[in-house]
């Protein structure tokens, strides 16, 4: 017997690695060392760092990779992995500097894996980091031919002086939304468990199809507006803080939505009051609420409902923000204010309808 008799293809992961080379390629940064295919990777700090404090992160992108299964679109994942640890990095100010990867499967499929690291450098490509290394098992027995598994790994930069940890934050700050690119990368098993128990329209019919084209969404098809990437932040927060603008604090809602993650980025005794209605609540989440008869509670503590990243800025800084990312087309909201409290998000809106 040899490995690949108990499943494992040795020559198919070496010709995996030569066939990435290229995609890695284009991610390098002037401060990475060597090349793929080392046992680690080499990375000098930047310079011009009086006192640099590094930033580190991981994240995976859960069980919408079912869903590029089912689709067998493997493209887009990618940069969700890489969204979802690179925008978290950012959250205390932090410049990412590079990323790696942990793509475990049953089966190594060049062609599928190959378009999953081709998002990753993609992913990378758009938040200015280098895709320094990664690790790819075959794991036949312990995963399913077809599927496979993804984390992310992210270290990031960020002068001591410039590092936001809570303690800048004021009341009467004001918290501007940014706009995300719908459901990103959280409440896929609420999604999938609607997807095959909902009924669908008034044909009362159980189940729906990634295919599907509810009216709600305007034609296009509900594999295509779930697949939809994780927006990236970075470049356009970075650069609006190097041009000048106040940021007090800043928030990337994921899981558990704005009531668990907005908290995670003020001061003591510190709490956000917002005013409902005051951004457009993408159609996608008015489609899984009505599917799959969500309360708003539910959707609110589940789904990020249209904003996928928080800034807190002092009023006098509020329109030139919005003014900012509006500019770079990213979609900003005035959404509410920091008050004196517990760490809580009040005025959670329950009756936003899209624009």
């Amino acid at each position: 017997m040899d490995y690949q008799d108990a499943g494992v293809n040795i020559q198919a992961g070496r010709e995996f690695v030569s066939r990435i080379q290229e995609l890695v390629a284009r991610t390098t940064r002037p401060e990475v060392l060597g090349s793929l295919g080392g046992f680690g990777g080499f990375f000098q700090l930047p310079q011009g760092y009086q006192a640099p404090v590094l930033v580190s992160g991981a994240d995976g992108v859960g069980t919408k990779l079912k869903l590029a299964r089912d689709l067998n679109r493997h493209d887009t994942v990618g940069i969700d992995l890489v969204a979802m640890c690179v925008n978290d990095v950012l959250t205390c100010g932090a410049e990412p500097l590079f990323f790696l990867d942990y793509l475990a499967t049953g089966k190594l499929e060049p062609e599928e894996l190959v378009q999953v690291i081709s998002g990753i450098a993609e992913g990378c490509q758009q938040s200015g980091c280098a895709l320094l290394g990664g690790e790819t098992a075959e794991m036949p027995g312990f995963y399913q031919p077809k599927d496979y598994d993804l984390a992310g790994f992210c270290v990031g930069i960020v002068e001591r002086d410039n590092l936001l940890d809570g303690s800048q934050v004021a009341l009467g700050d004001i918290a501007i939304g940014l706009a995300s690119r719908g459901i990103h990368s959280n409440g896929f098993s609420l999604v999938r468990k609607i997807m095959q128990d909902g009924l669908r329209g008034d044909r009362n019919l159980p189940g729906w199809a990634w295919e599907e084209q509810p009216q709600a969404l305007g034609g296009q098809s509900l594999g295509d507006a779930l697949l939809t990437p994780t927006q990236i932040y970075v470049k356009s927060v970075l650069a609006a803080r190097q041009a000048g603008l106040d940021i007090h604090g800043m928030a990337h809602i994921t899981g558990g939505g704005l009531p668990e993650n907005l908290p995670r980025c003020l001061g003591v005794d510190q709490s956000v009051v917002l005013q409902p209605d005051s951004w457009p609540v993408p159609p996608i989440f008015h489609w899984i609420a009505t599917a799959g008869n969500v309360s708003p509670e539910v959707m609110f503590d589940t789904f990020n409902m249209g904003i996928g990243f928080v800034l807190l800025v002092p009023p006098s800084h509020a329109d030139s923000a919005i003014t900012w990312f509006e500019d770079r087309s990213i979609n900003a909201y005035p959404m509410g204010h920091v008050v004196a409290g517990a760490k809580t998000v009040l005025g959670i809106p329950v009756n936003s309808e899209s624009s």
